[in-house]
C-alpha cells in the first residue's frame, strides 16, 4: 500500500497504482524480481513502449485509464477526442485557469503535480535516506564541485506517477543553464521498486540544469527517468528570461520523478511537509502550490 497525505483535506490516502499489480510482480516476487526488471531497465525496452504510446491505435487505452483512475479531463487544454494518441494525452496540457500559481516573491512553489517527501540538511558526502535507501549529492550529479555548494541544503523529491499532469515548471523567475545527461537505466520510480531496487535515482536514465533565480539562489533541477519513459523532454530556451510558473518540459509515458535541490539557509518549507516527511510519508501538491517560505 502507498500512503499518502492530503493536506488540504488534512488526511491521509492510498494510491491507486497504474500497474500496481505488475510492479507487485517485478519487483516483490523472489523469481522474478531477479531477472524482469534488469529486462524492464533497458533503454530500448521502454523506446518501444514508447512508439507505440506515440501510435494512432494507443487511442484506444485513452478512455479506460481515464475512467479507471477518475481523472478530471475538464481540467485540461484539449477534448478527449483531439488527442492523437496516448503518449499525447499522457503529456496533455492544463487549461489556463486549472492551477493557481502564486506569485508572491516570497513564497517557493512546487514545480509540478506529484507527491512530495523533502529532506533538509543534506550533505555532499553523507547519505541521506530515500525510501529505505542511502545517497548522497555526489551519486545524483556526478559532480563533487556542484555538490559542496549544496551542502547543508534541501533536497525535494516529488514523484509524478502515470495518472498525474506530466509536465514540470520553474518555481521562480530567472534564467535556466542547459541540461546536462547523465547515462542509466530505467528502474520504475514507484516506491514498490523503491522497496526493492537499491539507489534509483542514482542509477536511472537523468539530467540536471541549474535555474539561477531571482529570489532562491541557484537552484538544481533533476529530471529522473524511470520505466516506460520514453524520453524527457526540455521545452524551455537556456537564452531566455524565464518566469515563475514557466513550463520547463514534460516527460513521456511513465512514472517520473523531478528533484529540487537549494543551498543552505535558503527555504523554510511548510510545517505539514517537514511533519509528513518526518515520518516518511509523502504529501501531495499541485503545480503553483506554496510550499514553503524563502528565509
Amino acid at each position: 500500500m502507498i500512503k499518502y497525505y492530503d493536506r488540504k483535506k488534512k488526511t491521509y490516502y492510498k494510491e491507486n497504482v497504474a500497474g500496481g499489480n505488475i510492479l507487485n510482480f517485478m519487483y516483490s516476487n523472489p523469481v522474478a524480481k531477479t531477472f524482469i526488471p534488469k529486462i524492464a531497465s533497458r533503454k530500448f525496452l521502454s523506446k518501444l513502449y514508447g512508439m507505440g504510446c506515440d501510435s494512432k491505435f494507443s487511442k484506444k487505452y485513452i478512455h479506460p485509464f481515464i475512467d479507471r483512475f477518475n481523472i478530471n479531463i475538464d481540467e485540461y487544454e484539449k477534448n478527449i477526442d483531439e488527442y492523437s494518441s496516448f503518449n499525447d494525452f499522457f503529456y496533455r496540457k492544463l487549461s489556463k485557469h486549472s492551477r493557481n500559481i502564486c506569485k508572491d516573491d516570497e513564497s517557493f512553489i512546487s514545480p509540478c503535480d506529484g507527491k512530495l517527501l523533502a529532506i533538509e540538511k543534506i550533505d555532499e558526502n553523507s547519505s541521506f535516506t530515500v525510501k529505505g535507501f542511502k545517497y548522497t549529492l555526489n551519486e545524483l550529479l556526478q559532480n563533487e564541485e556542484l555538490s559542496k555548494n549544496y551542502s547543508n541544503g534541501t533536497c525535494l523529491i516529488f514523484r509524478l506517477c502515470p495518472t498525474d499532469y506530466h509536465r514540470f515548471h520553474f518555481v521562480d523567475s530567472g534564467t535556466c543553464s542547459k541540461s546536462t545527461f547523465i547515462k542509466g537505466k530505467y528502474y520504475s520510480v514507484n516506491p514498490v521498486a523503491l522497496e526493492n531496487i537499491s539507489k534509483v535515482f542514482s542509477e536511472n536514465k537523468r539530467e540536471y540544469s541549474i535555474l539561477k533565480s531571482d529570489n532562491f539562489d541557484d537552484v538544481i533541477y533533476i529530471e529522473v527517468g524511470a520505466t516506460f519513459v520514453g524520453s524527457i523532454i526540455q521545452t524551455y530556451s537556456s537564452s531566455s528570461k524565464i518566469n515563475r510558473g514557466d513550463e520547463k518540459g514534460y516527460f513521456k509515458f511513465g512514472g517520473s520523478t523531478v528533484i529540487i535541490i537549494l543551498k543552505e539557509n535558503i527555504l523554510k518549507l511548510d510545517e505539514d511537509i517537514c511533519y509528513q516527511s518526518n515520518l516518511g510519508v509523502e504529501t501531495s501538491v499541485y503545480m503553483g502550490e506554496k510550499i514553503g517560505v524563502r528565509i
